[in-house]
């Protein structure tokens, strides 16, 4: 599937149109978000319209109204899915939401182009997604500095420890993201950040991604050096924002 993505993507780039920027930036810390967390660790919550495995959460969503309850509800920062073609999303989503909340706001989608990252400064996004499955890893660093010379900071994305080693040969990555999900296959555990813990270096920032569904899976992972997580589809799919968050996060019922 992973391979679909990035071909789709190749093409899209062939049509690439900058975007009108939004206007006078407005940066704020991503890396901060994590270190210091409304709660006993920080959430990541995402507007994401749909998925390739599980289809449309909701046919009509208003992103900055769903991100301004989230951060009512105490997100600690916003990710944003941009990619149009399998998770029906758009760059709009992300500009509405960046004007619509104080939190740090990510730019989650399948970056394999330098003008993907100028358009997610101009945009608005604090921070961008770089996946070590999509890009070769000097390539990775390479968008790495570029990020940071543009004022955004990096979730660099992980599966596997094979990803990892390949990453760390090269750089060390301030915020290093472990996918929980398999980008191949969509087999989705919690064990796969554990798995990897033991070989991440001691002064990264770690945030676990995606399979939080409940505040049960939330605790599982609690006594672990894990910064922060990154949850969409048990939000998106929750009565409402906070309802979500508050069972996710505090296990109200």
């Amino acid at each position: 599937m992973l391979e679909k993505i990035l071909q789709t993507k190749q093409h899209e780039m062939e049509q690439f149109t900058p975007p009108v920027p939004l206007g006078l930036r407005k940066p704020r810390s991503f890396r901060e978000a994590l270190v210091h967390p409304h709660r006993a660790i920080a959430l990541i919550a995402e507007v994401k319209r749909a998925s390739p495995s599980k289809g449309t959460f909701k046919t009509r969503i208003d992103p900055a109204d769903i991100a301004t309850r989230y951060e009512r509800a105490g997100a600690d920062a916003i990710s944003v899915l941009t990619d149009r073609t399998y998770f029906k999303g758009d760059r709009d989503d992300l500009k509405a939401v960046k004007a619509a909340v104080d939190l740090p706001v990510l730019r989650k989608d399948f970056i394999i182009d330098e003008r993907q990252i100028e358009e997610s400064a101009q945009i608005g996004a604090d921070a961008i997604l770089l996946i070590a499955a999509a890009l070769p890893p000097k390539r990775l660093y390479t968008f790495y500095k570029l990020a940071g010379e543009m004022g955004m900071v990096c979730l660099v994305e992980v599966h596997d420890l094979k990803e990892l080693k390949a990453v760390l040969d090269v750089f060390q990555p301030e915020i290093i993201g472990i996918n929980n999900r398999n980008l191949k296959t969509f087999h989705t555990t919690i064990a796969n950040t554990l798995d990897l813990l033991p070989y991440l270096p001691p002064d990264s920032i770690i945030v676990s991604e995606s399979g939080f569904l409940s505040h049960q899976d939330v605790s599982r992972i609690l006594p672990y050096p894990v910064h922060g997580i990154l949850v969409g589809e048990a939000l998106m799919t929750a009565a409402s924002p906070e309802d979500g968050i508050c069972r996710l996060m505090d296990g109200d019922d």
